[in-house]
């Protein structure tokens, strides 16, 4: 077996590996934060100013996840197109 294809191979699984395991991961975020979203509905006693922190600081989590997905794929990208020389 050629060395590149098996690296190719390798390099396939380990980035159906991240995706599976990054996708679990963010179906298990999207479900606490809709947990964290109805607990502030109904916490009425939190002030305005908290759940704007807990709202601020949930969409911080959600855009660096996003950041770090993006990063995640372009280093991927780069080492597809290693491949493809």
């Amino acid at each position: 077996m050629d060395q590149k294809h098996m690296f190719k191979q390798m390099f396939d699984f380990n980035k159906a590996t991240f995706d599976t395991t990054f996708n679990a991961m963010v179906m298990l975020q999207e479900q606490a934060e809709k947990m964290a979203s109805t607990i502030l509905e109904q916490a009425t006693w939190l002030p305005a100013d908290g759940r704007k922190v807990i709202t601020d600081w949930l969409d911080a989590y959600k855009k660096g996840r996003e950041t770090f997905k993006r990063m995640i794929d372009e280093s991927f990208q780069k080492v597809e197109e290693y491949f493809q020389k």
